[in-house]
């Protein structure tokens, strides 16, 4: 596969090949004071780099659920972040009465999922077709379900403590400097990281591989493909489209809960995280392709790595960068880099 990339795209691959050599150099050598002097140190380089791609594993995890509902089948559900903030509350008092973390997940996945069924059953099943209806209709959702959240969960913002076992910094083996000291010995630093956001950044990457398997290489996946391509011939063949679709928007809205436990335990759940979230999964569903779930992995990698680069770099315009991504997409591949 890479070999026949290479040949039909030798400029692209060259590109790809001297980016990935310099960024391995950035992360494994040890940086000289001129380079030092030009970037800054390289811990927080290589800060921001992990920051980025475990920020991409979040926001994976909501975009995956909306490119499954909106880019799959093509339903246009605006109040997707909305189900996310919702989960994060869910899992911070789940986590907080009972004091089992890892418990705030399935609960938080279950219950967002059922309103995510309902959602369907109520409203979209009702809008088949009609984009602009169901645009409307959720963007209506989305304001009663924040003001509701606003009224019962106040305007304070809410962490969910990961357990012992997670909490603290891991040791890697990266190198971040090293200084002599009188005596003359070489004292090497290396890089500390939270180990909880490596943790949730493996299962992230897990479950999207996971769903791939399943789209692609399953009859549940093929029906829902066949389901969206073609509904009537489908339905014709006595497959239970409806049930298919309900399973679809139950996973869907349940990564949505699932990612707002996630996004509580690295940051915070407070009112205005799910319109933030929302339009992360909107630039990243753009960027990666409708209804591509390596597409969204893709996308939200950048959209990650940008945030956060921006951040410490350009910080002016660090949110001008995301957008400056899409808007580059949009221009040269407008299906996203791994649409169809």
């Amino acid at each position: 596969m890479i070999r026949a990339f290479s040949r039909r795209h030798p400029i692209r691959a060259g590109i790809i090949a001297l980016v990935a050599l310099i960024l391995l150099y950035l992360i494994f050598a040890i940086w000289p004071e001129g380079l030092v002097d030009a970037i800054g140190r390289k811990k927080i380089f290589l800060n921001a780099l992990f920051n980025g791609i475990t920020l991409g594993g979040l926001y994976f995890l909501v975009a995956s659920g909306f490119t499954l509902i909106f880019g799959l089948m093509r339903n246009v559900n605006l109040a997707h972040g909305s189900l996310y903030l919702l989960g994060g509350y869910i899992g911070f008092f789940v986590a907080d009465w009972t004091g089992y973390w890892l418990l705030a997940f399935p609960v938080a996945f279950v219950i967002v999922g059922i309103l995510g069924v309902l959602m369907q059953v109520f409203v979209f099943r009702r809008m088949e077709g009609q984009d602009l209806r169901q645009t409307l209709v959720t963007i209506g959702i989305s304001i009663v379900v924040a003001d509701l959240m606003l009224w019962g969960f106040g305007g304070d913002f809410y962490n969910i403590s990961p357990p012992a076992w997670l909490s603290g910094p891991m040791e890697t083996n990266l190198i971040t400097g090293q200084r002599v000291k009188n005596s003359g010995e070489v004292v090497i630093s290396y890089l500390k990281y939270p180990l909880v956001r490596i943790v949730i950044f493996a299962a992230s990457v897990a479950i999207g591989i996971g769903m791939w398997l399943v789209l692609n290489r399953t009859r549940v996946g093929m029906l829902v493909r066949a389901g969206v391509d073609d509904r009537d011939m489908l339905s014709a063949t006595g497959a239970r489209i409806q049930l298919v679709f309900m399973g679809v928007f139950f996973f869907g809205a349940g990564l949505a809960g699932l990612a707002g436990v996630v996004g509580a335990t690295f940051q915070s759940a407070a009112p205005g995280e799910d319109v933030r979230f929302l339009l992360a999964s909107l630039v990243v569903v753009i960027v990666g392709g409708m209804g591509s779930i390596p597409g969204a992995a893709l996308g939200a990698l950048l959209i990650g790595l940008a945030e956060q680069f921006g951040s410490v770099y350009f910080p002016t315009y660090a949110v001008v960068l995301t957008f400056l991504i899409m808007v580059v997409v949009l221009a040269f591949r407008p299906q996203g880099l791994l649409g169809k």
